[in-house]
């Protein structure tokens, strides 16, 4: 756990560094000067920071909910379903993983435009689902392969209908696979750059695409300001992700 922890804290460490500084460059271990200017201006309310932060959680959480839409049914099927073409059908849920983001991006840019999503809060969404999706199908396939339907049988034969059968079995039993699912997806749309910016033509303005910009700059102080503040909401989602999936997984209920 501890190593596990290092890796994800120690490249953040020279970025606050960064941040507080003016003027660190290499082979200074220590700044010779400390400054906060780099996050006066990151914060600063009557900037693009809060902005782009707005647009990406909006984007992500949209597109988390969608893939959740979506991987649920298919990773049902995928799960406990024998069926001919089910290799065929598992190889083309993986074809947006193995296509190249700037190629997926080129491909639909025209069609985009031609339905008027392109530059719109819907079409980066939309483009968006085509990375994410996957990852919560096959991930929620996985959960489903150890599934037991004799569970939901026993509900029905009790009485249970439909939509209690779904939240009082199914949902409880696929509840740790459907938030780390959740966070997968989240994740995925959360750090999209090249979709963002050939689909939202820069007017979908999101943290990664402020960040690109930002570090062409050359400002090294703003850049590590901003990097910060791209990772915490990630790092803190899966600081909160972990404790749901265990507690779901120790079927620990309330708040």
């Amino acid at each position: 756990m501890a190593l596990i922890v290092a890796t994800i804290l120690l490249p953040l460490v020279p970025l606050v560094i960064q941040s507080f500084t003016r003027g660190y460059v290499f082979p200074q271990l220590v700044p010779a000067e400390w400054s906060t200017r780099a996050w006066s201006i990151v914060l600063a309310t009557d900037g693009g920071t809060w902005k782009a932060l707005g647009w990406s959680v909006a984007v992500a959480a949209t597109v988390t909910a969608l893939a959740l839409l979506v991987a649920v049914p298919a990773g049902r099927v995928l799960g406990l379903r024998t069926f001919r073409g089910r290799r065929v059908l598992e190889f083309l849920v993986l074809t947006p993983l193995l296509v190249p983001a700037v190629a997926v991006g080129i491909g639909l840019d025209i069609t985009f435009i031609r339905l008027g999503l392109s530059g719109t809060f819907w079409g980066v969404v939309l483009v968006h689902l085509i990375p994410a999706a996957p990852y919560a199908v096959l991930i929620l396939a996985g959960v489903f392969a150890n599934y037991n339907e004799d569970l939901e049988v026993q509900a029905r034969t009790l009485g249970a209908g439909p939509l209690n059968v779904l939240r009082h079995v199914t949902m409880p039993a696929i509840m740790p696979g459907l938030i780390v699912a959740g966070f997968f997806a989240f994740i995925v749309s959360w750090s999209q750059y090249v979709l963002t910016l050939q689909i939202g033509g820069g007017k979908v303005l999101t943290l990664p695409v402020l960040l690109v910009s930002t570090a062409s700059g050359g400002d090294v102080a703003i850049t590590g300001a901003l990097t910060i503040v791209y990772a915490l909401p990630v790092l803190a989602l899966l600081v909160v992700t972990s404790h749901h999936v265990v507690r779901a997984g120790l079927g620990v209920t309330g708040t």
